[in-house]
């Protein structure tokens, strides 16, 4: 990554747009899932961190729609194609299981689950995911350059690595 470029960062179930030269980074993804949509060609990519699968899973009130894939994912290419982004394509990193249990309450199993909510928000906008890094159950930072379209994945205890 460039030094001089300023990197904007998205907090945890936060969303935002970076343009080359700047990148685009989230911190502290265990279970959550690091969705970056990007189009090479304009040089333009948004990240959302990506917390719950399911926006059904709100307790009422105003949602948060950074939080939830089924919510997030829509809006982040609605954003993107309103800055002129046209062909995008997905990468995505997270999605640990960070914890063990020993019932097999799928409940539980929150980063596998944000997993399939992403592909399957993916897949309903035609957005191909180039690559990805998920599962495991280690914690992740990324960083991404939209002039590259490299995705910059730290993982805890294991290093990095560009997808």
């Amino acid at each position: 990554m460039n030094e001089f470029s300023e990197v904007i960062k998205v907090g945890i179930a936060d969303m935002n747009i970076a343009r080359a030269p700047q990148t685009i980074r989230t911190s502290g993804l265990g279970s959550c899932v690091g969705v970056v949509l990007y189009d090479s060609l304009n040089e333009i990519a948004g990240l959302a961190h990506v917390m719950l699968p399911d926006s059904a899973l709100s307790k009422g009130g105003a949602i948060n729609i950074a939080k939830y894939a089924d919510t997030a994912i829509p809006e982040l290419a609605l954003r993107l194609h309103k800055t002129g982004a046209i062909a995008l394509k997905a990468k995505m990193a997270g999605g640990a299981q960070m914890f063990q249990f020993s019932a097999g309450n799928d409940m539980m199993r929150i980063g596998p689950r944000n997993v399939d909510a992403v592909r399957k928000e993916l897949a309903a906008l035609n957005i191909r995911i180039v690559s990805e890094d998920v599962g495991g159950n280690n914690g992740r930072t990324i960083e991404f350059d939209p002039k590259t379209s490299l995705l910059n994945i730290r993982t805890v205890n294991k290093g990095t690595v560009d997808i």
